[in-house]
C-alpha cells in the first residue's frame, strides 16, 4: 500500500460516515405530524439524498414536495416529490423557478400541516426570491465570492437581498409548522447561516451587512443598498429545528480511518478558517518538522478556508491547500497531503480538492510549472491535473464542509 493509497481509503471512510442518511433517520424516527398533510422541500447539494431518506421513512404521509439541488447532484426520480436543479455557487434563472415553485407549494397550507425542510449548504444559491433583479444579485453573490469573504459574512449580505432567506421562508410557510433538519456546512453550526437560514430567525442587523460590504468593497446599486436596511425576522413561532451532522464528525471519521491503516493521528482543528495557501504552508511545516521521527503519523483538520481571487485561473480552495502544500514538502518523500470538500466539488470545479506528496513540486517544475506562480494565478486545477493531484469523486451526497489532512509515512 502506497502512501496515496491510504489518503484514498481515508477520505473514503470519512465520506462515507458523513453521509446525511442515518442522522436524518434519526432526526424522524419520534416525530409526530399529526393528523395534516407533510410537504417536503429539500433545498442543497446533500438535499437529494436527505430526501430520499425522508420518502422511504415516511412514505405515504408525504403528500408532495420539491427537491432544489446543484446541477448534476440529483441522482433519480424521488416520487411524489419534484426535482429541480439549479446553478452554484452563483443562482440562476432556474434557483429563482424552483423556489417560486416551492413557495407554491406551501402556500394554502393549514395550521395541522407541516413543511419537512430539509436543509444543506449551497441552499444560499439554489433557494432564491430575488429583491433585486437576477443579474443583478448573480453579480453581488460574484463580487463576495472573489473578495475573500467568509460564508457568515457573504449569507449576512445575501439575507437582505432576499425573499425567503433570513427566516422569511417560513413566514410564507404559515400557518403550517415547519420542521426544519439541517446539514451543517458552517464552523460552529449557526443555524441562521445554513442555506442563509430561510426558516431560522437572523442574528444580524442592517448594520452587519453594511460593515461587510464597507469592509470587501462590495458595489452595489440604490435598489440594493435600500434592501441592506430592511431587517429581517428575529422571532419565529412556527418552526422546530433539530441540526444534524457536521464537520468535526468528518474529522472524527478521517481520524479513525488513519488509525485503521496505522497511523497515530490527531486532529488539529474542526475549525480551520484562514486562507488557502496559508493552511497549505503550514501544514507542510508540520511535515518538516515530523518528517524523521520514525512514526506513521497523521494530522488532519477539518473547517473551510478561503481564497481572495485576484488571478483568472481554475481551481478551488482545497486544490490551492494541496498545491502550496507541495511547494513546503518538496523532496520530503514519505509525506503527502490531501484536502477536499465534502460535497465532491472545490469551486466551480469537477474535483473534490487535491493531492500532493515529496515528489509533486519537482514533477511540475520539469514542465516548467511555478507554484508561486500558479497560485497567485489561482490556477491549481491545472497545475494538479498535470501532477496528477486532482481529486475526483463526484457529487457525494453529503455536504460538512472540507477536511486536510497531511499524512507522514514512516522514513
Amino acid at each position: 500500500m502506497t502512501i496515496r493509497d491510504d489518503a484514498k481509503f481515508i477520505m473514503d471512510a470519512a465520506l462515507k460516515a458523513a453521509l446525511p442518511d442515518s442522522a436524518v433517520a434519526k432526526a424522524l424516527a419520534h416525530k409526530d405530524f399529526g393528523r395534516g398533510r407533510v410537504v417536503v422541500v429539500a433545498v442543497g447539494k446533500a438535499s437529494w439524498q436527505m430526501a430520499k431518506t425522508a420518502v422511504e421513512l415516511l412514505k405515504d404521509r408525504v403528500s408532495g414536495g420539491i427537491v432544489i439541488t446543484k446541477y448534476h447532484h440529483a441522482k433519480g426520480p424521488l416520487p411524489p416529490l419534484e426535482i429541480r436543479e439549479a446553478g452554484h455557487p452563483v443562482l440562476d434563472a432556474n434557483s429563482v423557478s424552483a423556489t417560486a415553485r416551492a413557495i407554491e407549494m406551501v402556500s394554502g397550507l393549514t395550521a395541522d400541516d407541516t413543511v419537512l425542510l430539509l436543509l444543506s449548504g449551497g441552499g444560499s444559491a439554489l433557494f432564491e426570491k430575488p429583491l433585486v433583479p437576477l443579474a443583478e444579485l448573480q453579480q453581488i453573490t460574484s463580487q463576495l465570492l472573489a473578495s475573500g469573504a467568509d460564508i457568515v459574512s457573504m449569507n449576512t449580505v445575501r439575507k437582505r437581498l432576499s425573499a425567503v432567506k433570513g427566516g422569511k421562508f417560513a413566514l410564507l410557510c404559515r400557518p403550517a409548522r415547519v420542521y426544519a433538519i439541517v446539514l451543517s456546512d458552517i464552523i460552529g453550526d449557526p443555524l441562521d447561516m445554513i442555506a442563509s437560514g430561510p426558516a431560522y430567525p437572523d442574528s444580524t442587523t442592517c448594520s452587519d451587512a453594511r460593515k461587510v460590504c464597507e469592509r470587501f468593497h462590495i458595489q452595489l446599486s440604490p435598489e440594493a443598498q435600500a434592501c441592506l436596511d430592511r431587517e429581517t425576522p428575529k422571532t419565529l413561532d412556527n418552526v422546530d429545528t433539530v441540526i444534524t451532522g457536521s464537520v468535526t464528525e468528518l474529522a472524527a471519521a478521517g481520524k479513525r480511518a488513519a488509525e485503521a491503516r496505522g497511523y497515530k493521528a490527531l486532529v488539529l482543528t474542526s475549525s480551520l478558517d484562514c486562507q488557502a495557501r496559508e493552511a497549505g504552508s503550514f501544514l507542510a511545516a508540520i511535515a518538516r518538522e515530523y518528517r524523521d521521527k520514525g512514526e506513521k503519523l497523521a494530522f488532519l483538520a477539518g473547517g473551510e478556508t478561503v481564497v481572495h481571487l485576484l488571478g483568472k485561473g481554475k481551481g478551488g480552495r482545497n486544490q490551492e491547500i494541496a498545491l502550496s502544500a507541495a511547494e513546503g514538502i518538496r523532496g520530503i518523500p514519505n509525506a503527502a497531503v490531501f484536502s477536499f470538500g465534502s460535497d465532491g466539488t472545490d469551486g466551480p470545479t469537477d474535483a473534490a480538492g487535491g493531492y500532493a506528496d515529496g515528489m509533486t513540486a519537482e514533477k511540475l517544475a520539469a514542465q516548467g510549472i511555478s507554484i508561486p506562480e500558479v497560485l497567485d494565478a489561482n490556477d491549481a486545477y491545472h497545475a494538479l491535473q498535470k501532477a496528477d493531484g486532482l481529486i475526483i469523486t463526484g457529487p457525494t451526497g453529503t455536504n460538512v464542509n472540507d477536511l486536510s489532512v497531511l499524512l507522514i509515512d514512516r522514513p
